[in-house]
């Protein structure tokens, strides 16, 4: 008996040596890390925050997206535009964008501030010209100077996601068709971000004076407290009047046109 029980123990002891000098290391996952914010330059995004891109610390996790799906024929560019591209991920996965879908940022999608949802646009990175297709399914970016925020997804595949922000050619094709829709579109003026709530509190009270068949509401965003106010009639000229009367003391919460369509 004692000597079955030790066999028993070396065969054991045996297994556990070969056991450990096969065991690998296990390396977690380290995401990137989540973009910074600036304060008054931001906006809720019904309510998003506008992004300053992160660095490349955590760029070695980098998981490489599948190459982007190429639509059929979209025919010739309706417009196009040349500015920074900036992109935005994690903090925002799961949350519904503009256009009442789930944010899914291995999506090939975007944010712009004036196209109409459902658009598909062609974003060339002009520093290595990578390009990609995405619909634009969100409003943003609200920071000065950028005019597309790009999924994490498009952002790896045009090379945006390690720079942060890149110049970018913004080509948009033809809205898809909606019965009933207005060829001149929905539109409404947003300020923001304000740190301290009284203030967008006091602002939203002043232009339901000043426009009283307007609607005006104020909402609390990831970045501060913003301000919405959409014209009776909401058009265009409309709402860049409203734009141009709006003063706000702190110069970095300025007023953005958007459309809501």
């Amino acid at each position: 008996m004692k000597v079955r029980l030790g066999t028993a123990v070396v065969l054991s002891a045996c297994a556990l040596a070969i056991c450990g000098c096969h065991k690998e290391t296990t390396r977690a996952y380290r995401p990137p890390p989540p973009p910074s914010t600036t304060t008054a330059s931001n906006h809720g995004k019904n309510s998003r925050s506008s992004r300053t891109n992160p660095t490349a610390d955590g760029a070695a996790a980098e998981i490489s997206p599948p190459p982007a799906p190429v639509p059929g024929n979209l025919g010739k560019p309706v417009s196009s535009e040349v500015g920074l591209a900036s992109w935005y991920g994690p903090p925002y996965a799961g949350r519904k964008g503009a256009d009442g879908t789930v944010y899914d940022q291995n999506a090939m999608t975007a944010a712009h501030l004036t196209l109409p949802m459902g658009t598909m646009v062609r974003v060339t990175n002009l520093t290595n010209n990578e390009s990609v297709v995405v619909k634009i399914t969100d409003r943003g970016p609200f920071v000065h100077g950028r005019i597309i925020d790009l999924s994490l997804a498009a952002a790896k595949a045009t090379g945006v996601y390690r720079a942060g922000v890149a110049r970018v050619k913004v080509e948009a094709f033809a809205a898809p068709f909606r019965a009933n829709a207005d060829p001149g579109g929905h539109w409404c003026v947003q300020v923001g971000a304000f740190a301290r709530e009284s203030d967008a509190v006091k602002l939203k009270e002043e232009m339901m004076r000043r426009y009283a068949t307007a609607k005006v509401i104020e909402f609390p965003g990831p970045t501060g407290h913003w301000v919405r106010i959409s014209p009776k009639f909401p058009n265009k000229t409309n709402a860049t009047e409203v734009a141009d009367s709006i003063h706000p003391k702190d110069p970095a919460a300025a007023p953005y046109l958007i459309r809501t369509d």
